[in-house]
């Protein structure tokens, strides 16, 4: 069902590891991708730790895209609600285009960030939160001189 499937931890210790996912819309028998003139957006979908990378058509809805995340993580399309990249909630019955995720923006090698938040038991949806990804320590002085010398002799 999904292309790749992978977990990694993260690099704090955390109550959950973090979750990346791979998944092909038209692998999750979502009607709204047709073949044709549609071109095909790469999309990161965000909440919390997790990261779901996806693809779709432009001309794919709201509530499309909703479908497939309910493939991935068992939550009703009703129970989510997804945020652009100037987090607004994306209407159902729009398209990704019209929230200005087309093939130009949202390339494979630097998909469109979506977020997601899901209905929380007392009804409210959750906040947005896109926990920061983590990075790799600044190179100590030492190290970086080393770096300059080497590029030095090979000239």
């Amino acid at each position: 069902m999904f292309t790749e499937s992978l977990m990694y931890p993260d690099f704090v210790q955390a109550e959950k590891p973090s979750s990346i996912l791979r998944v092909d819309a038209r692998q999750m028998g979502v009607s709204g991708c047709k073949m044709g003139k549609d071109r095909d957006v790469f999309l990161m979908i965000r909440r919390k730790k997790l990261t779901i990378f996806t693809d779709a058509k432009d001309t794919t809805s709201v509530h499309e895209l909703k479908k497939i995340i309910e493939g991935i993580l068992k939550v009703n399309p009703t129970n989510q609600q997804l945020f652009n990249k100037d987090n607004f909630v994306m209407e159902d019955d729009k398209t990704l285009q019209e929230y200005g995720l087309t093939s130009a923006i949202a390339k494979a090698q630097s998909p469109a960030v979506v977020g997601l938040a899901v209905r929380q038991e007392n009804g409210d949806f959750e906040p947005l939160e896109l926990t920061p990804y983590s990075s790799p320590p600044d190179l100590p002085d030492v190290m970086k001189s080393q770096e300059s010398n080497g590029q030095e002799q090979l000239s």
